[in-house]
């Protein structure tokens, strides 16, 4: 049974039952025991029976890992994220978590509690008495310590004289660990394979990391060894976290038959959050001695040993506690300052690279590649904006599109305005503090905060103007066209389309260049052609969006594609073709698919609802009302979306109920309503159900 649910699950029947039971009668749950005992396997495998709608908590169980936060800073975003809520309001994030639980049969799972208790005991107190239905599980090496939560301690596995569910679980992780090698063992294995799980208490993170020994040691030389080296390995190092004895024993234990580089790249490693891959290990742990080249057989290495764990995806990450054991020895040897600025620095080239590829074939790929690095993203602002504020301010700016888009509002408005505060104009180039100011401003009117998105949108204007006429390449271009696009958004917003319209213009025809010669100057065009529309030129609006869409199929691109098929849709829509309506709708719902963005998908339903409705298929609009509904929940929004749908879409609906009448509408709706929160939870089709 491992620490975080790999592998087969062992044993455990008793605390099983307990902990089912506790999840029928009681709101706050806490699973405590000491690191590497088995916690959060035994969540995972008591929530296979809670889950789904059947279950008692129809509208999911939603998982936060918290492992990988050094600090509180980001806790209320973590649990956002478990939940899926892209708020796109500006209130705070813990208020955005409590109302959308609201009155929602949820559970919500904590994992791994106890280095952020005061942040954790506030956020919990706050939900319970937000949330009546809500249902909170923590595991954690200690208990919450409130009046009503329920604590359920476990320790490590049965072990008597050896055996018990301890030797079956060594048992099975031998096998898995060492084919050649494979129980059932003889006498003389047994008698050893019985020592080891003695001496190791029974606890199943250091039952792993033995059976892991096995590829390069016999079962006898394990017990062997271990009798000897125990007590010298358990005594604790004076900065190591306090754990269970028998833990690091064995983690000591794997450390010390680590080959001394192996030994290196493990603390090295410790400095990863999150997720990481063969490039990342190779950029940031390649430092004398290491080479790039040695990495990929030590990191080989120390995944054999259960060190490392290794993902379907090609990904690798380590166990809290094992980070925790690389980080102390790390701390020891006085290599961190460096490793974290080689980390920042990969990340800080990772969100460039990123950048550079929006415009074609990879867009949708540096998507992920930036949601997947999130966490470490963080660190890396946070680290430069200690040591170099220069280069937060531009990491800053450069991932907040990126966040904006993917539903980090808060944390771009967080890491763009402390970047800002922490640089003086003077101490950063005008195109880096543009891009930050730009960044920020998107960020601002996604939030509804129109009137100081308006303000930033004018001073990105002003501070692209200082570098005097146009001139150079697109690159030296940028400035102008990112101030152009967030002005022209601000006018948009604000439902004033003809100014809209002359700000692209003004801005594309001061240096005329095609659309796809850069991310800036796409963007204008397509403020163009939402003003275009609302001014009711239709025919420019449906030639310009043509051309853009067809561009962007050619070259992968995602996300403008979908709003040019939004715009195509909604003229459509307009124009009384409901069928061509509803497919550019469903095109547009694909590319926001590819992208996990929550506030575009919402928009695309509301869209395709209405042209469901004016095709006559009431039933299957009003689901699809439901589902964008889901979805608008979400951002925390109302429905919104560009002016000249808002009156298209209450006729729709209005008509809808007319037809079906008041009962059957609300069925339709509700039904849509639970397909939307199904389908954000799984990350599947955003269809209407």
């Amino acid at each position: 049974m491992d620490d975080d649910g790999t592998g087969s699950f062992v044993g455990r029947g008793p605390e099983l039952a307990l902990l089912e039971k506790a999840l029928a009668e009681d709101r706050l749950i806490t699973v405590t025991g000491p690191g590497g005992v088995g916690k959060t396997s035994l969540v995972r495998r008591a929530l296979e029976r809670a889950a789904g709608t059947d279950g008692p908590f129809p509208e999911g169980t939603h998982w936060a890992e918290l492992s990988p936060l050094p600090d509180d800073r980001l806790f209320v975003a973590t649990v956002a994220d478990a939940l899926d809520l892209a708020d796109h309001t500006s209130r705070t994030l813990a208020e955005a978590v409590r109302e959308w639980i609201g009155r929602r049969r949820l559970l919500l799972v904590l994992d791994c509690c106890e280095h952020l208790m005061p942040a954790v005991r506030t956020l919990v107190r706050d939900l319970l008495a937000a949330a009546p239905h809500l249902v909170l599980l923590l595991t954690s090496r200690q208990p919450l310590g409130t009046e009503t939560e329920r604590v359920l301690e476990i320790g490590p596995l049965p072990h008597p004289a050896g055996g018990g569910e301890a030797l079956a679980l060594f048992t099975d992780r031998a096998a898995a660990a060492a084919p050649g090698r494979r129980p059932p063992w003889s006498g003389e294995q047994l008698t050893a394979a019985r020592a080891v799980c003695e001496r190791l208490e029974g606890v199943p993170l250091a039952l792993e990391l033995a059976a892991a020994q096995l590829t390069d040691h016999s079962v006898e030389e394990l017990a062997d060894r271990l009798a000897r080296r125990i007590g010298s390995l358990s005594t604790p190092h004076p900065l190591q976290p306090p754990r269970h004895r028998a833990l690091r024993t064995a983690i000591g234990w794997s450390h010390e038959w680590c080959e001394p580089h192996e030994r290196l790249l493990w603390l090295r490693l410790s400095v990863f959050g999150g997720p990481f891959d063969e490039d990342a290990a190779r950029a940031v742990c390649s430092a004398p001695p290491l080479t790039t080249n040695d990495v990929p057989g030590l990191l080989a290495a120390l995944t054999a040993k259960s060190v490392v764990r290794r993902a379907p995806d090609g990904t690798y990450r380590m166990l809290d506690t094992i980070r925790e054991y690389g980080a102390m020895w790390l701390a020891e040897i006085c290599e961190g300052d460096a490793l974290r600025s080689r980390h920042a620095a990969y990340f800080r080239g990772l969100v460039r690279i990123a950048e550079d590829e929006w415009l074609g074939p990879a867009q949708r790929d540096a998507y992920r590649r930036v949601e997947t690095a999130h966490g470490d993203v963080c660190a890396a602002l946070d680290h430069y904006q200690a040591t170099a504020p220069a280069r937060a301010l531009d990491l800053a700016g450069r991932v907040g599109f990126f966040w904006a888009c993917c539903g980090h509002l808060h944390a771009a408005r967080h890491y763009l305005e402390r970047a800002l505060a922490g640089t003086r104009p003077e101490e950063v180039d005008r195109a880096g503090r543009g891009r930050a100011l730009w960044a920020l401003g998107v960020t601002l009117l996604l939030q509804g905060e129109k009137e100081l998105g308006h303000q930033i949108a004018v001073g990105c204007e002003a501070l692209a103007g200082e570098g005097g006429p146009a001139g150079g390449g697109e690159r030296e271009l940028r400035p102008a066209l990112d101030a152009a696009y967030l002005l022209g958004l601000s006018h948009l917003l604000a439902g004033r389309p003809l100014a809209a319209r002359i700000v692209a213009d003004n801005a594309l025809e001061a240096r005329p260049a095609p659309p796809f010669a850069s991310g800036p100057r796409l963007r204008c065009h397509l403020v163009r052609v939402f003003a275009q529309t609302g001014m009711g030129l239709f025919d420019e609006a449906r030639a310009e969006a043509t051309a853009l869409r067809e561009g962007c199929a050619e070259r992968g691109e995602y996300w403008t594609r979908a709003y040019a098929d939004y715009q195509l849709a909604l003229i459509s829509l307009l124009e009384g073709r409901a069928a061509e309506a509803a497919g550019h709708a469903g095109a547009m719902l694909e590319s926001k698919r590819e992208l996990g963005d929550s506030f575009g998908t919402a928009l695309g339903l509301d869209l395709l609802a209405a042209a469901r409705g004016a095709a006559g298929e009431e039933e299957a609009a009003v689901r699809a009302y439901g589902t964008a509904h889901a979805y608008w929940q979400s951002v925390g929004h109302p429905q919104r979306g560009t002016p000249e749908l808002a009156p298209v879409r209450e006729r729709f609906e209005r008509g809808a109920r007319d037809v079906l009448g008041d009962l059957a509408y609300e069925e339709a709706f509700r039904a849509g309503v639970r397909h939307g929160h199904a389908q954000r939870t799984r990350g599947g089709d955003h269809g209407p159900g």
